[in-house]
């Protein structure tokens, strides 16, 4: 099956009560990277993640970040492993994505931009 980059292009989704309506890159780099953990507010930030083979994740990972999905990855196993952080939540897809961003508080995550989304907050990237 094929996917046009424009299909799977992804946006940013966050809980609704999580303050502002931007996010820089470097801090969504951060995020996912697994080096800030905390909410400018102090609030625990909770990553959903689709699996690494997803379109939209691959697009996330390598249009947002900057990064490969076998490098985040990495990252996330080797951190995790040593008990320095916790893996992001992976969902099974993006009706999952949603419902668990939309229920969590302090979550992010990221869906194709041309999919629903009541309830949730979208970031723009700065």
């Amino acid at each position: 099956m094929l996917f046009s980059p424009f299909a799977a292009s992804a946006g940013i989704i966050v809980h609704p009560g999580v303050e502002g309506r931007s996010i820089s890159t470097v801090s969504l780099r951060n995020i996912y990277t697994l080096r800030q953990t905390l909410w400018p507010n102090r609030q625990p930030i909770v990553i959903f993640v689709l699996p690494d083979d997803h379109p939209v994740h691959e697009a996330f990972a390598k249009e947002k970040l900057g990064l490969y999905p076998y490098r985040l990855r990495q990252t996330w196993d080797r951190l995790s492993f040593s008990g320095m952080a916790s893996a992001p939540v992976e969902v099974k897809d993006e009706n999952e994505m949603r419902a668990r961003v939309r229920a969590t508080p302090g979550a992010i995550g990221y869906t194709s931009k041309d999919t629903g989304h009541d309830g949730i907050k979208i970031l723009r990237l700065e």
